[in-house]
């Protein structure tokens, strides 16, 4: 196709008008897959439309916001692409998120309309009043409009959109678990450089790709975007479960996939992992959490494909970049910062600090968001600018470079544990206690303490039928830490309270256990 090939070159082209270009030159191919349904490019670019002109019947004009909040559809993926059409900024929300969350979002965003679901609906009910959007309804419940009801007829066509690089294409709200949320702004012209970059990474109109990760999260969107970009197949699983992704994989001859640590670790520990045939993957990502180094030469041995492990942030600055294949010996690490990418180590007062010390990770990149939408003072926050005035977005990450330039990942600052003032980093003592042939999983966490003002306590996943108790779990590790490394406490725990997309939430473990500790 030559005009693909053309359109690469063009400093930029709507994601949107890259999907009608494949509705027209391959309308028959699938365009996304979920639950056995299959829908066409033709179909799908149809769909768009018709969601597009209700929007503007509605009234919703170029960089007005509508916001999704619901499980993984098709019509969810419609209604993204529609808005992204309309011209409209799309605000995708977690439907996770508690009431209260979903109401500030909603009301920071300024959406004059919500595409939810039945359980989001249920969710909203007791604070319904409180929300000024007008509800629809992407699948069967009452007491919103009906999807079909509220779209435009069949054959409707909206009124043609210029989109503008600069305009906004999305507000991805971050940290709703552990604060105020705070929308992180995206260009239209960031999401179509960054599937320009995707190109290298084998997507293209014989890619498949498998999707079991939320589309509100930034995660997703960095496969499922280039691949509809480019006339690929999304296979949509609204609810991961590793022995059904492991079926689809096999069924559809999947060649792309972004997971998170927390999937991987479930798939390599699946018991008929060997006997599916995985031989179709080209590429496997990873990002948001902690990846164990174990768990990626693991998949480097078992898993056909490249895998590569990215290191970053929602609201852009600077990324790295880990191929696992190519590193063997820097499997600890999450790689190099990416071509284009600046990325610099920061003490406390803002200072760089000198090679091979522990500090902030700030960095900058083509990629980084317009700000915070409508809070210029937390956009003020993640700011750092080096002596030449350049711009840098703060991670609140804490890292260390090599002496061959690979970065690794410590702790989140506000993690990190200062114990008798000694700063501990507990993915230090997590990665020590992972080392033991009867610990799944664990989270190091910090307890108050009168003696130390602050002492790590663990949190351990036991594998299953393990023998070991915690008291000698607990000697075990703390004869190999350190001296202001050792373990105050140590429980097991069923499994780790996660965010959908694998963070383990500490606070929640903070919070539930050991208010103050020896």
């Amino acid at each position: 196709m030559r005009w693909l090939d053309a359109s690469l070159d063009e400093p930029f082209v709507c994601i949107t008008d890259m999907l009608r270009r494949f509705a027209r030159e391959r309308g028959e191919h699938a365009a996304l897959i979920c639950d056995g349904e299959v829908v066409t490019y033709a179909v799908l670019d149809a769909r768009v439309d018709r969601f597009a002109a209700a929007l503007q019947r509605d009234g919703i004009k170029p960089c007005d916001a509508i916001a999704l909040c619901a499980g993984a559809s098709v019509e969810y993926a419609v209604a993204f692409l529609g808005g992204l059409r309309a011209g409209a900024v799309v605000a995708p929300l977690a439907p996770s998120s508690s009431a209260a969350s979903l109401v500030s979002m909603i009301g920071n965003s300024g959406a004059r309309l919500l595409f939810l679901d039945a359980d989001v609906h249920r969710l909203l009910g007791p604070v319904a009043a409180e929300i000024s959007a007008t509800p629809v309804a992407l699948d069967v419940h009452a007491g919103s409009i009906a999807l079909e009801a509220w779209l435009e007829r069949g054959g409707a066509a909206p009124e043609p959109v210029t989109i503008d690089p600069a305009w906004p294409f999305n507000i991805i709200y971050s940290s709703g678990t552990t604060g105020t949320p705070k929308g992180i702004v995206q260009s239209h012209g960031m999401r179509w450089a960054y599937a320009v970059r995707s190109i290298q990474r084998g997507y293209g109109p014989d890619a498949t790709t498998l999707i079991s990760t939320p589309l509100y999260s930034n995660t997703t969107l960095v496969s499922f975007m280039p691949t509809l970009t480019f006339g690929g197949t999304v296979v949509l699983m609204p609810k991961f479960d590793a022995t059904r992704y492991l079926e689809l994989a096999q069924r559809y001859r999947v060649t792309h996939t972004m997971l998170v640590p927390v999937q991987y670790q479930r798939l390599m520990a699946h018991p008929d992992f060997d006997r599916y045939d995985l031989s179709s993957f080209r590429a496997k990502f990873c990002t948001s959490a902690p990846f164990a180094a174990s768990v990626k030469a693991d998949v480097v041995r078992r898993w056909p494909g490249k895998l590569t492990e990215y290191y970053g942030m929602t609201e852009g600055g600077g990324s790295c970049q880990l191929e696992a294949d190519e590193c063997p010996t820097k499997l600890h690490t999450v790689g190099k910062p990416m071509e284009g990418h600046d990325i610099r180590l920061i003490d406390e007062l803002g200072n760089e600090v000198a090679a091979g010390e522990v500090g902030e990770i700030v960095g900058h990149s083509p990629a980084m968001m317009t700000g915070y939408y409508r809070q210029p003072d937390k956009t003020a926050e993640a700011e750092w600018y080096d002596p030449s005035g350049k711009r840098f977005i703060r991670t609140g990450d804490m890292g260390r470079f090599d002496a061959d330039g690979f970065l690794t990942l410590l702790d989140r600052k506000k993690d990190m544990i200062i114990s008798g003032g000694f700063n501990v980093y507990p993915s230090d003592l997590e990665a020590e206690l992972r080392i033991h042939p009867d610990v799944a999983d664990v989270a190091v966490v910090g307890a108050q303490s009168e003696q130390w003002g602050e002492t790590p306590v663990a949190f351990v996943v036991r594998r299953a039928h393990a023998p070991i108790d915690a008291d000698t779990l607990l000697a075990w590790a703390n004869a190999r830490l350190g001296k202001m490394q050792r373990l105050s406490a140590l429980t097991f725990i069923d499994t780790l309270p996660r965010s959908p997309i694998g963070k383990v939430l500490k606070r929640e473990l903070r919070d539930q256990y050991y208010p103050a500790a020896r």
